[in-house]
């Protein structure tokens, strides 16, 4: 009898924020997790191909598996985690410093670096560290742009906020949370709040936006598609429905904003079955892969905005809407500049590596994935 493949889906641990790289990796799993395997070594070495063929692996032999992609190199992967065995591997290289928390007990060192040839990495030493100087800098541009882009967000948003009638707003999310939370409906039997794991589910790389917010919607019957102008309360209603599921005792994913990782895009409550998404651009979705999907609310927060109040500003939104997009388009065009010197980087260290070594810690890893798995 053939194995049925697992369920796959992808999240981003990490984002390029206005506030500059933001890490989500203690999220990825718990410190008090079966095993962790802590991937070390340099660019290139091959971190990204060992996780990927081990997840693929796992997959094809009925795991479910997150793919946990990296916002600076979408193709590539920061972590695989498989969340049936509570097992997780992670690249624990700069800038997603990821240190041993139980040593020995959960966490295990793997380091690449054992693989390569540091004689002939010697010899591009200058080189390295010109290609190293520039992505840095390449990176402190890119961010730069991305506080820029979040100092005129705010006062785009400003403008709606203004101009909102947040009697009414706060009415409609009463109503939401009495809707997913009836007063009969707690989940308090456990000894500790429930637990909220934060993640992007949106990120923004050197190709521009990726959204894998098609990944919430796997086994989810109830959604809430959130619609409306940049502060006009999509980020609060996700807050206080965060909130109220904690008290009430349910687990949920938080997926935060690309843009201002303090702001909530999207939650998930899987025991519920029910997800709430940022349906605006430049998140994306796609219902067709909903195929539990029975219960699809739209909710548009436009409707309790004041126009006559916005009218005034009409030219000053207009203006600071084309100002945001250069702004996020410039910071996509230093991304992608980091990302293209990282691949020269990376030349040096692929030269240098010993990968049929590295395919032997690969099929080494697997195998104590697979013993783990039977315990």
């Amino acid at each position: 009898m053939a194995v049925m493949k697992g369920r796959l889906r992808s999240l981003f641990p990490g984002g390029n924020t206005s506030q500059g790289f933001y890490s989500f990796y203690d999220n990825i799993v718990e410190p008090g997790a079966n095993k962790i395997f802590v991937i070390k070594g340099g660019p290139g070495v091959g971190k990204s191909t060992l996780m990927r063929t081990i997840g693929n692996e796992m997959l094809e032999k009925g795991y479910d598996v997150e793919f946990l992609r990296c916002s600076s190199d979408p193709a590539s992967l920061d972590g695989v985690y498989f969340p049936e065995l509570d097992i997780a591997l992670i690249d624990g290289t700069f800038p997603h410093i990821v240190d041993p928390k139980n040593p020995g007990a959960v966490d295990e060192i793997v380091h690449l670096g054992d693989y390569w040839n540091e004689d002939k990495l010697r010899k591009s030493k200058p080189y390295v560290l010109a290609d190293n100087k520039k992505i840095a800098k390449y990176y402190k541009i890119a961010y730069s742009y991305l506080q820029e882009a979040k100092v005129i967000h705010d006062r785009i948003e400003s403008y709606y906020t203004d101009s909102m009638n947040f009697g009414l707003v706060n009415k409609k999310i009463d109503e939401i949370c009495q809707e997913i939370f009836p007063n009969n409906l707690a989940n308090l039997e456990r000894n500790e709040l429930a637990k909220q794991r934060h993640m992007f589910i949106t990120a923004i790389t050197p190709e521009g936006f990726i959204s894998e917010t098609a990944n919430l919607l796997n086994n989810v019957e109830t959604l809430y598609v959130l619609k409306g102008e940049p502060g006009t309360g999509k980020s609060t209603l996700c807050s206080r429905v965060a909130v109220l599921a904690q008290q009430k005792g349910f687990a949920t994913e938080l997926y935060h904003c690309p843009i201002d990782p303090e702001k909530l895009d999207a939650l998930l409550i899987p025991e519920l079955k029910i997800a709430i998404i940022n349906g605006t651009p430049p998140h994306s979705y796609n219902l067709k892969t909903a195929s539990t999907l029975t219960n699809l609310k739209v909710i548009n927060l436009n409707d309790y905005l004041d126009y006559n109040n916005l009218e005034p500003f009409q030219k000053e939104i207009a203006e600071d809407k084309e100002k945001f997009d250069l702004a996020i388009d410039k910071a996509i065009e230093f991304l992608k500049k980091a990302k293209k010197m990282h691949d020269h980087l990376e030349s040096y260290y692929i030269s240098a590596i010993d990968f049929d070594k590295i395919n032997e810690v690969r099929k080494k890893i697997l195998e104590r994935i697979l013993e783990l798995s039977k315990s």
